[in-house]
């Protein structure tokens, strides 16, 4: 069962993650356990390296966790995440794929994918998440 009614619904609720808003971040799907979500790379996104700051690659994932998290049970916040990265990006979006793995009485597992537009992978994530008294 989803917590909200429609995407637009989830939508205007993470309209109040600012930081994530102010990042370029978007919500593209969600269905279900399953949330899709996205970010055009620009400048600001990038180290001294001109790579991908892994703080933004962070941001994305914890983002689209949330999102998937939110949607199980309202609301849940991130207990624990793990990120391995896998290999800088050479496109200009990245999208992050969250799925819930096990939904349980008090947390969750989500295992978040991403990968950039041109298909690589750029990292893999587990998060945790813990539901909140509602």
């Amino acid at each position: 069962m989803s917590t909200f009614a429609s995407i637009e619904e989830a939508r205007e609720y993470f309209a109040g993650d600012i930081y994530a808003m102010e990042s370029g971040i978007t919500l593209d799907a969600l269905e279900g356990s399953t949330a899709t979500c996205s970010m055009a790379l620009t400048k600001r996104h990038r180290n001294a390296n001109g790579g991908v700051m892994g703080g933004a690659i962070f941001t994305l994932a914890d983002f689209a966790g949330a999102v998937a998290g939110n949607n199980i049970h309202r609301p849940t916040v991130a207990q624990h995440v793990s990120c391995n990265f896998l290999s800088g990006s050479r496109g200009s979006r990245l999208i992050a794929t969250a799925r819930c793995r096990k939904d349980g009485k008090t947390t969750c597992v989500i295992n978040i994918d991403m990968v950039d537009d041109l298909g690589r992978d750029i990292a893999q994530f587990v998060m945790t998440s813990y539901k909140l008294p509602g």
